[in-house]
């Protein structure tokens, strides 16, 4: 349907079971790309825990489990904080697969919570680097890469509603989604001569493991019952339901695909009619 196969995806952040960078990951491979599967492999103190990142263990399973689909895999560990392990992440892409024609900017921290005032800046630094620094870096040394090849490509970022709205207790969170957008608009409109096509795409809330997670503080921070928080999110969602991953995953392939050769710095709300602007 979508005409990728044969085609290398780079996806970050997608060494985490029942997550959104796994379901990107086996979509796309579902259609024929060779994969490449990356997350910072270790866990890095409170920051970077075990609960939250992608270890190289899990990678690996994840490779496993998609090499069965009938497409090839490899698993790259990558702090995308750091230039010198995003630089190897694409040269690694390049020297199993011989191109890299798809990045999925997925990697990103959606489980540090604090009220504004109080916000530490240790915080906020590890956000901005992860969720913004790190989609500037892998951008960056992709499009060299795929401006070396002279085929085009395509980049899609993950941001968020929260690219769009606001939310409390997630002022970093926030910032780095809406400046996602930001760099996604900037390099549609500089890569486009190069035939290399950038967009975003907006989850609202999805219920991962991360979603778990920030399903139990809004609750708490509401004076919810757990049941009751996700409920009321169910409520005032059009479609009456939360976001699943495949709904991502869908919208990624999409804007991978020659379907979408005409789009580029799009931000699309994939939220079940929730945001719509």
């Amino acid at each position: 349907m979508y005409n990728i196969a044969g085609k290398t995806a780079v996806i970050t952040g997608s060494g985490k079971r029942n997550a959104i960078g796994e379901a990107i990951a086996v979509k796309l491979a579902s259609e024929g790309c060779n994969i490449v599967i990356s997350d910072i492999g270790i866990t890095k103190g409170e920051q970077f825990s075990e609960e939250h990142v992608g270890t190289t263990k899990e990678m690996e399973a994840i490779v496993a489990d998609i090499e069965k689909m009938g497409v090839k895999a490899i698993a790259v560990a990558c702090d995308v904080r750091l230039e010198d392990q995003v630089q190897n992440l694409i040269a690694k892409a390049k020297e199993a697969f011989g191109n890299v024609d798809i990045l999925v900017n997925n990697a990103g921290i959606g489980y540090i919570m604090e009220p504004f005032e109080s916000f530490k800046e240790e915080s906020w630094d590890a956000v901005l680097d992860v969720n913004l620094k790190g989609a500037f870096l892998c951008s960056k040394h992709a499009a060299q890469q795929m401006i070396k090849q002279g085929n085009g490509g395509c980049i899609v970022n993950i941001a968020s509603q929260a690219a769009k709205s606001g939310f409390p207790f997630a002022a970093a969170y926030t910032a780095s989604k809406h400046g996602m957008i930001g760099l996604t608009r900037s390099n549609a409109v500089e890569l486009g001569a190069h035939k290399i096509r950038v967009n975003a795409v907006c989850p609202n809330h999805i219920t991962t493991g991360l979603g778990h997670w920030q399903n139990k503080f809004f609750s708490d921070k509401m004076g919810l019952d757990y049941d009751k928080y996700l409920q009321s999110i169910v409520d005032k969602n059009p479609l009456k339901r939360t976001g699943l991953v495949e709904d991502i995953a869908k919208a990624v392939a999409f804007l991978a695909s020659d379907q979408a050769d005409y789009i580029t710095g799009e931000a699309m709300n994939v939220t079940g009619g929730e945001e719509y602007h």
